[in-house]
């Protein structure tokens, strides 16, 4: 393997036979860039075809974030006013086409593309004190689309997949439990454990199995993933990233204030 600079990945960390990714970016609370997506699915696609590896473990360095989603200085500039939208990237590094266990460790916020990469592993534990979850896009102006927007529905519900996405709210780890958007929350000095517990109770199953199911779940959300190429921001706001509308989002978080869309056509 490459020697990684965005993330850390090592193969039987704590329990052998589990690969953990670590996104270690801890300085912008784990936000990636399209390199750190390129590095964890490189890290990803490696643990998927290692025979002696049957679970892999996603995280973020340090105690504050899981991932805070996409970085705002690189999506600025990726989606740089005036410019055409931008071209697509895999915002899951691989995750949906393994077909080996996938445990989402969220250490603390897992905001925007931190957020849906939990909500798309096949499992999400979370530290009860410090894990926060939600999603940013119309607040930052970063128009997400297609199937992994929708697909939270089968997870939590269209309600609450809408309030989610739509009116960015926080939800703490117990809230999260709560609907369904994760499977457990365990005190921080006890979330390691469990960790280690569902990578033991996953590796003692039947490997074959395991695949089996997974590419079975998956059929949820492969019709939406088809769907994915066509662009809806292009069809529905065109103009979009020369309208100002994106910056005005960005800046704001970026200057640490509410964003101001009222001068935008509702």
């Amino acid at each position: 393997m490459p020697d990684f600079t965005d993330i850390v990945y090592e193969k039987h960390h704590r329990v052998r036979g589990a690969a953990w990714v670590t996104i270690n970016r801890p300085q912008v609370m784990n936000a990636f860039t399209g390199d750190t997506l390129a590095e964890m699915r490189q890290a990803v696609d490696d643990a998927c075809a290692d025979p002696e590896v049957g679970v892999i473990v996603i995280t973020g360095a340090g105690d504050r974030a899981f991932c805070a989603g996409g970085d705002v200085r690189w999506l600025q500039a990726w989606q740089r006013e005036g410019a055409e939208a931008p071209a697509p990237v895999d915002p899951h590094a691989g995750i949906e086409d393994c077909l080996k266990p996938v445990i989402a460790r969220v250490n603390g916020y897992a905001i925007g593309g931190g957020n849906h990469l939990a909500y798309f592993a096949d499992f999400t534990i979370a530290c009860l004190e410090h894990a926060q979850f939600a999603q940013v896009g119309p607040r930052v102006g970063s128009p997400a689309a297609g199937y992994f927007v929708a697909y939270l529905t089968h997870v939590v519900g269209a309600k609450k997949a809408k309030e989610i996405w739509m009116l960015c709210r926080r939800y703490r780890a117990q809230e999260a439990l709560d609907m369904g958007l994760i499977n457990a929350a365990v005190a921080h000095d006890r979330l390691d454990d469990e960790i280690d517990r569902w990578c033991t109770e996953l590796l003692q199953k039947s490997p074959t199995c395991l695949k089996i199911l997974k590419a079975s779940f998956r059929t949820l959300y492969q019709p939406l993933r088809e769907a994915a190429p066509r662009n809806w921001v292009r069809e529905i706001a065109p103009d979009f990233y020369g309208s100002g509308e994106a910056d005005e989002g960005k800046n704001a978080f970026l200057e640490r204030r509410e964003p101001d869309f009222s001068r935008f056509p509702r």
